[in-house]
């Protein structure tokens, strides 16, 4: 009796193991207020250049995003570092 449409012994396909090679990213954060924090927190998903590819955005949408982060992708950031985060940010990525 044959079960489940399947031919037993019939074997399953081999699946080899693959590995690619990342280009390096050369782009780091800018210096300002709480580098250390950031660095720490945001680069565990991001590299640099997504962050600071993005335009120059005012605090609020910076606040909005890390909320955004910590509450949609659950980033394990404490509520101290994101605000040091957001201080971050519209020092160095807002516009003037």
């Amino acid at each position: 009796m044959m079960m489940g449409g399947a031919a037993w012994g019939a074997s399953a396909p081999v699946f080899k193991p693959q590995s690619i090679e990342l280009p390096a990213d050369a782009a780091t954060f800018p210096e300002g207020p709480n580098l250390k924090v950031v660095t720490q927190n945001c680069l565990a998903c991001h590299s640099a250049d997504m962050v600071l590819d993005q335009p120059l955005l005012p605090r609020a949408t910076w606040a909005a995003e890390v909320t955004k982060m910590r509450n949609v992708y659950k980033a394990p950031i404490s509520d101290a570092d994101a605000a040091l985060i957001v201080d971050y940010l519209a020092a160095t990525h807002s516009p003037p």
